[in-house]
């Protein structure tokens, strides 16, 4: 049947009984099997995974920093490990380490969700967090202060020109001249000194 039809014979199901065969074009059915697979790769999530380390006494500007990378790694389609460690006598307080971990898992809600709750595995929390679906995840906030900095650029792609004055400068006093010594000082206290060079 297939020399009659011009096709080739492949065999699908080598293991059935009896085994399954399809009539079609090789050739033909080799291009689709690759555009498929290549349409599956591209719609697949999280082909990385990035950590992030905390503590359980971090700081609130490095956990506001870590914060910022983790949201960066989830809008770039990437798995994020949140891992905390103990250290010392830590280990007597677990529940200040899982409170930072829930804090951070809440924070960055809106952009992914953990695959499992945070675990004690050791001395550390450990727990794996997937990015959202592009159409359920919110966009990320740094992506839009630089297109506004974009938009701020002038037509001729330079930055518009910012004046550097400087502000609340001491005003000078009546009947002094603004490039005087008294005026560049506030109370010229060095005004009355005598600049000129010594002779010998």
């Amino acid at each position: 049947m297939a020399r009659a039809n011009g096709v080739d014979l492949v065999e699908i199901a080598p293991t059935a009984t009896p085994p399954v065969c399809r009539l079609v074009d090789y050739g033909k059915f080799r291009y689709e099997q690759a555009k498929k697979d290549k349409e599956a790769k591209k719609h697949q999530h999280a082909n990385k995974v990035k950590e992030i380390q905390l503590s359980a006494s971090i700081n609130a500007h490095d956990l506001e920093v870590k914060l910022t990378h983790a949201i960066d790694f989830l809008c770039e389609e990437m798995k994020v490990k949140i891992s905390l460690k103990f250290r010392g006598r830590e280990m007597a307080h677990q529940e200040y380490g899982f409170q930072v971990v829930q804090n951070f898992i809440s924070a960055i809600a809106p952009y992914g969700h953990p695959d499992a709750p945070p675990k004690l595995i050791g001395k550390g929390i450990t727990t794996m967090v997937s990015p959202l679906p592009r159409n359920k995840r919110a966009k990320n906030p740094r992506a839009g202060a630089n297109s506004e900095l974009e938009d701020v650029r002038t037509e001729g792609g330079e930055s518009p020109a910012i004046e550097n004055k400087p502000k609340n400068l001491p005003k000078s006093s009546p009947g002094v001249e603004p490039n005087s010594a008294s005026a560049t000082f506030g109370s010229a206290p060095f005004s009355k000194l005598d600049l000129e060079p010594r002779k010998g």
